[in-house]
């Protein structure tokens, strides 16, 4: 079963609509969705390699501007949606704390945070809850981002055929390694967020 599901991705994952999907996932990412865009570009960069740079930069345009969405949820929306969606990661204790620490370390914080699993959501949320410099968090943002769906783009675009080989002849660990990275980022936010 699911090797038939790994068959029926890559078939998606080479489709014309996927890019489309793509944007909506990486844009929704930012703001209130759960699953990360890289369960749609690492399948399509592995479909079709010599696009991998094109979703890439898909996913950073989408992303930051699905940043602005998540900024505006804090800065806007913070009592009801925003302490919502942080509460629902379990820190609805630790923000204050996390906006104080934007005044001395907020360049650093969006880096930081941008280019780890940690859900992306949580940094434009609190960003705008902080009332953080706005230009100053698309800076940072379109620089982790980039940098993060780049990097991915990169290896698969460099490494792609064999990381293929590799997914498909253990595609059960495969699917636990990136199941356990999504989970650990998850769980990293109780401890580094």
């Amino acid at each position: 079963m699911l090797r038939k599901s790994y068959d029926w991705v890559m078939g998606l994952a080479g489709s014309r609509h996927a890019p489309w999907a793509l944007a909506v996932v990486s844009f929704a990412e930012s703001s209130f969705f759960p699953v990360p865009p890289d369960v749609m570009l690492i399948p399509m960069a592995l479909a079709r390699p010599e696009r991998a740079w094109f979703y890439a930069a898909i996913c950073t345009v989408t992303s930051v501007l699905g940043g602005v969405l998540g900024y505006a949820i804090g800065a806007l929306l913070y009592d009801s949606i925003g302490h919502w969606l942080i509460e629902f990661y379990g820190l609805g204790g630790k923000v204050e704390a996390f906006r104080a620490s934007y005044a001395e370390w907020g360049a650093v914080i969006i880096i930081g945070k941008g280019l780890t699993p940690i859900p992306y959501k949580l940094v434009t949320i609190t960003s705008g809850f902080a009332h953080y410099s706005f230009w100053v968090f698309m800076l940072m943002s379109a620089i982790t981002r980039g940098g993060r769906y780049l990097l991915v783009a990169g290896l698969l675009y460099w490494k792609g055929e064999v990381a293929r080989r590799f997914i498909e002849k253990r595609l059960e660990v495969s699917l636990l390694v990136f199941l356990g990275v999504v989970i650990a980022g998850v769980v990293a936010v109780k401890y580094l967020f």
